[in-house]
């Protein structure tokens, strides 16, 4: 018997798929390995359910355990991470690198991700005396940070509600359509300042190219024309 969509999307959700996956965030938002009752507090669950979820993860290559038993992530989730946006990856890779060792900063792409910006791809630079590491998974709230109000730019009334936010679009957004980039100083990471502009590609989330880096330094207008003309590029090679 066929399954109706009304009818599927009634079936209550799987408690441990749901479980799993907030181990792999977990252990993606952490600095170091964990160990099971780490996790297990994380996740609110006795000890006993989180050891049989991880488990599940490590027999399927998603996390490892060392000698000591704390879990990180396994190589299988880069394997999997290349597949996402794997076409918007690709060409962003070569203007990446091109800012990241131009400027001295560290360069990357950010998705939008329900209420949250996801940094997709990034590069640090070859030769730099203080970089910031901006790795892949890296999430903060769509609210704050220079490639968060540069994606709000990009999104219009109706996608702005259909995300259920609370309280208006910064109106930092509203100007990113005149001066084409945006700027954050000490909102993510005290002490840290970003520029970023809008990245629009068909069939992609809507997108940021940005830089971080120590606050100071270049004039934030020479930044977001060298992040525009590197979207550009991004945009145009995907056509």
């Amino acid at each position: 018997m066929q399954t109706s969509r009304a009818g599927a999307s009634a079936a209550p959700h799987s408690q441990t798929l749901s479980r799993g996956i907030r181990v792999l965030e977990i252990l993606a938002e952490a600095d170091s390995p964990l160990s099971i009752a780490e996790v297990a507090a994380a996740l609110g669950v006795h000890r006993s359910i989180a050891y049989r979820i991880l488990r599940t993860l490590e027999d399927h290559g998603v996390v490892v355990r060392d000698a000591a038993g704390a879990v990180r992530l396994g190589p299988r989730m880069a394997a999997l991470a290349r597949g996402v946006s794997r076409d918007l990856q690709a060409a962003a890779l070569p203007e990446l690198t091109s800012v990241a060792n131009e400027l001295g900063m560290t360069a990357f792409v950010a998705v939008l991700d329900r209420l949250e910006v996801v940094t997709l791809v990034s590069v640090e630079p070859r030769e730099a005396h203080a970089t910031v590491a901006r790795r892949p998974g890296t999430r903060h709230p769509l609210a704050v940070g220079a490639p968060g109000i540069a994606i709000q730019s990009l999104l219009s009334p109706a996608q702005w509600a259909d995300l259920g936010g609370d309280g208006a679009r910064r109106s930092e957004a509203a100007a990113v359509g005149t001066q084409g980039f945006a700027t954050s100083h000490d909102e993510v990471i005290p002490g840290l300042a970003s520029v970023a502009v809008p990245l629009s590609v068909a069939g992609e989330p809507p997108a940021a190219l940005a830089v971080v880096y120590l606050a100071g330094g270049r004039p934030s207008a020479e930044l977001g024309a060298r992040l525009t003309r590197a979207a550009a590029a991004i945009t145009a090679a995907l056509r």
